[in-house]
């Protein structure tokens, strides 16, 4: 249930993204840009319904989304993905989880939670960049069910091997879209190569 977004535009705009000279404003337009190029992959299979459609010359038949669509950040990190997503999805509906990291435990600690009252009957993205330990997916996508979420997937930017392990773990049926799955963890539950933190790393808060 890992797809990975092997393209060579995201490709190249992940690899300035991890240079640690990359500075804020240029970090937040390769993410934003790297969400938008992600869009396509993401919801490939979406369900479709047939609908009408009148051109300007006659009567015909397309197609539209069957279910609405909830972006769901998980804050920080996830905010850089929002933009992107809403380039091309400008009229999904948001949700937020607020999930801190403690950085002891590197369990993931709820601090908010605000969800539309539509969630059973849309497509929910959880927007989480960094899929490291996996805590943070796994709780977001918990909460996020019971409130009544059905249909789910998750995209990240970076992944590694432990929080793709956790994840799916918990939640077999739920697929993650990834741009890059990296090597492993270090003590400190970040990615190696990885990037850094990403939300440190959008709002200059290192």
């Amino acid at each position: 249930m890992v797809h990975v977004v092997n393209h060579p535009l995201v490709q190249a705009e992940l690899t300035g993204l991890r240079c640690r000279n990359c500075p804020g404003p240029e970090f937040r337009q390769r993410l934003r840009r790297i969400a938008s190029l992600m869009v396509p992959a993401v919801t490939a299979d979406l369900p479709t319904r047939v609908v009408s459609c009148e051109t300007p010359l006659e009567l015909t038949s397309g197609v539209e989304l069957a279910r609405r669509i909830v972006l769901t950040p998980v804050l920080r990190a996830g905010l850089g993905f929002l933009d992107g997503f809403f380039d091309l999805l400008p009229e999904a509906a948001v949700a937020h989880i607020g999930l801190a990291r403690n950085e002891e435990t590197l369990l993931p600690e709820p601090y908010y939670i605000k969800t539309p009252p539509i969630l059973a009957e849309s497509e929910v993205i959880v927007l989480d960049p960094m899929l490291a330990t996996g805590g943070s997916a796994v709780e977001a996508v918990r909460r996020l069910v019971e409130l009544g979420a059905i249909h789910l997937r998750v995209a990240c930017l970076v992944a590694a091997p432990e929080g793709i392990a956790t994840f799916e773990a918990a939640w077999p049926e739920i697929p993650i879209f990834t741009a890059a799955i990296d090597r492993a963890l270090n003590d400190r539950g970040y990615i190696l190569p990885g990037l850094g933190d990403a939300g440190d790393r959008l709002f200059g808060t290192a």
